[in-house]
């Protein structure tokens, strides 16, 4: 490899709530790294994901959702993690929904007039959009809100267009050694991803409300040569929250950690054994000092 030749930077996936931006992540990567689901707010936390090539480090940071929902801590705090890595990265996805654009997108829209990096505009999902004919005034319009670098309809979902996306950000990287070794794919923990894995299936299983009042915490993450042995924490807000979470008998407990377990093992590649409990912590995605020991930097 030579150095002087190299291509590398830091790219900043941005957006309001559920309009892809994790899928997006995972497809660009070419794995699972981020977790999905249909419900908004499913990111909490900045997920750096790595893709390196022969001459070239493209290094995606998957941000929260910047939203104008209720103003809880937890709230806050994903908007803080989001807007503050603006500043920091040479490129910007600005990722939409194709045919809709809401308050929360002229919210990002306007976070991001005093982003000095170019912004590329995704616009995602063309794959719901049944006349293409309507994309062409909708990409139009969206042009005359702002100077975008480029602007590139795709499918997170089914990969389409993946490949042309990535040839502009290719195009747009600064002349740099690479940040990371080759073989690295995220910045993130093993115990980190597994807690994230955990709350993906929580999400996943529970109704729109429920998984914004929880949360999970790894207790003890013990690896050995024949398996890992994870215990962790679900908390919510109430006892009501914790008996729906459990489900009759277990049952939906259970599952959570079934499907979660079968994530966890695929992610490392070996034996998983999964405890979960769940208890109740009154009001902590509201709770600055609550948020801090659960692992949320309010810095």
């Amino acid at each position: 490899m030579n150095v002087s030749d190299f291509h590398s930077g830091y790219v900043a996936i941005a957006g309001r709530p559920n309009v892809g931006k994790s899928t997006l992540l995972n497809h660009l990567l070419g794995q699972k790294l981020s977790i999905t689901s249909r419900k908004p707010q499913t990111t909490r936390h900045q997920i750096l994901g790595v893709k390196s090539e022969a001459a070239s480090q493209v290094v995606y940071v998957d941000t929260p959702g910047i939203h104008n929902r209720r103003a809880t801590a937890i709230n806050r705090y994903m908007n803080r993690a989001a807007s503050s890595v603006l500043n920091d990265v040479d490129i910007v996805l600005f990722v939409v929904q194709a045919m809709q654009w809401t308050d929360e997108d002229e919210a990002v829209l306007t976070r991001l007039q005093s982003v000095d990096a170019p912004v590329l505009l995704v616009i995602n999902k063309i794959d719901r959009v049944s006349d293409k004919n309507t994309l062409l005034p909708y990409i139009e319009e969206l042009s005359a809100r702002y100077r975008f670098a480029a602007v590139t309809p795709v499918s997170a979902l089914h990969a389409e267009n993946i490949d042309r996306l990535e040839a502009v950000v290719a195009g747009l990287l600064p002349l740099n050694p690479p940040f990371f070794p080759e073989d690295q794919v995220t910045d993130r923990s093993v115990r980190f991803l597994a807690a994230e894995i955990i709350r993906e299936k929580l999400i996943r299983e529970l109704g729109q409300e429920l998984p914004y009042t929880s949360t999970v915490e790894i207790e003890k993450f013990e690896e050995n040569e024949d398996i890992t042995r994870i215990f962790a924490t679900i908390y919510v807000e109430s006892q009501g929250q914790k008996a729906i979470i459990i489900g009759s008998r277990g049952s939906r407990l259970k599952s959570i950690g079934s499907k979660a377990r079968a994530d966890i093992e695929t992610l490392i590649d070996g034996k998983v054994y999964l405890q979960l409990w769940v208890k109740v912590r009154e009001g902590w995605s509201n709770d600055e000092q609550a948020l801090r020991s659960l692992g949320y930097s309010t810095e």
